[in-house]
């Protein structure tokens, strides 16, 4: 993408007001909306929260099949989520957000239980061992959601890395979390939730077309 392009789509994205890009330090002391985010849409439905949402497929894809709960997907690239962002408007979406920030300030972002389920969908795996504190299902995030997440919350693991799933069913093993469904090959194997196999992002028909496995976990955090 044009730095030009980019350019407009962070103008544009100023003007939504389904789009909110806070500074680190607004997220980071008291975070306006933190606890409160029934004021923003309004209404007092599960909250449920895209992490590394890229253009937003996956967060839009599941407000529309469910109305009645909100989503919100955060990326620190506001030039991929604006596609997201404008569809949700140009289709009067009332129960879509995006946020413009880091994930490991989600907890900043959200007060303790007040989140049903986080999707990650296709985060980058982090191969590289001195990059472990980066992968987005290491001990240190996974705390960080279960904080956010009300009693029972549900976690979705949707990635092509089979590195980055066997990473994760390792450590959910290890820690004595509560594993729901686990596929290898969720195209291929029978049992995947209907909005698994429903939904693809960009990327992800990219993979299916060279042939690459998409592996799923849907777990619960028990600490």
């Amino acid at each position: 993408m044009g730095s030009k392009n980019k350019l407009k789509r962070f103008k544009e994205n100023e003007t939504f007001a389904n789009v909110l890009q806070p500074s680190r330090e607004e997220v980071t002391s008291d975070f306006s909306l933190k606890g409160k985010w029934n004021t923003f849409f309004k209404n007092d439905n599960p909250i449920v929260l895209e992490l590394g949402c890229g253009k937003g497929e996956y967060t839009i894809a599941l407000a529309e099949k469910n109305p009645n709960k909100n989503f919100i997907g955060i990326d620190i690239k506001g030039a991929r989520f604006w596609r997201g962002a404008k569809t949700a408007i140009e289709n009067d979406m009332q129960n879509v957000a995006f946020i413009r920030t880091q994930i490991e300030l989600v907890d900043y972002i959200f007060a303790e239980n007040e989140v049903d389920e986080i999707w990650i969908t296709f985060p980058d795996p982090q191969i590289k061992y001195q990059r472990t504190k980066h992968r987005m299902t290491n001990a240190t995030f996974l705390k960080r959601y279960h904080t956010i997440l009300k009693e029972g919350g549900i976690m979705n693991l949707k990635t092509d890395s089979e590195f980055m799933h066997g990473y994760t069913l390792g450590l959910l093993h290890g820690e004595g979390h509560e594993i729901l469904h686990a596929n290898h090959n969720v195209y291929k194997n029978e049992g995947a939730p209907e909005e698994v196999t429903s939904t693809q992002t960009f990327y992800e028909k990219q993979y299916l077309e060279i042939g690459k496995p998409i592996t799923y976990i849907r777990f619960k955090l028990n600490y």
